[in-house]
């Protein structure tokens, strides 16, 4: 069994940057593709990033393209996801994904999951 622990959530302005890390229990980064989803109140999971097995292709929901960067280190079996120019609208749980058991890296159904880190963007 894999297991992720994110890192990095926290408070911030809007406009202001924040920094997640996602590390495996053990070498599943470099075998896997990643991903990170979101959930905000009330509303369903919704798929942010991923970043496929080689980290050579990234994928990004429209709503995050050109502010959210993933990126991943297999030394170091951890997957990032760096926020930038952070929206109120960005204000979530947002949780690592690891080995994508769906049609394409957007679809939620991953084996393996993390519990979440809080993400606040304050206006």
């Amino acid at each position: 069994q894999v297991q992720l622990l994110e890192s990095g959530g926290g408070l911030v302005q809007a406009g202001g940057s924040l920094r997640l890390s996602c590390a495996a229990s053990r070498r599943t980064s470099s075998t896997y593709a990643m991903a990170w989803f979101r959930q905000a109140p009330g509303k369903e999971r919704e798929f942010v990033a991923a970043i496929n097995w080689s980290g050579r292709n990234t994928y990004y929901a429209g709503s995050v393209k050109g502010r959210f960067t993933i990126s991943r280190d297999g030394t170091a079996n951890t997957v990032y996801l760096q926020m930038n120019s952070l929206k109120p609208e960005d204000t979530a749980v947002y949780y690592c994904a690891a080995e994508s058991a769906g049609t394409s890296y957007t679809d939620p159904r991953y084996n393996h999951w993390g519990q979440g880190t809080q993400v606040t963007v304050s206006s």
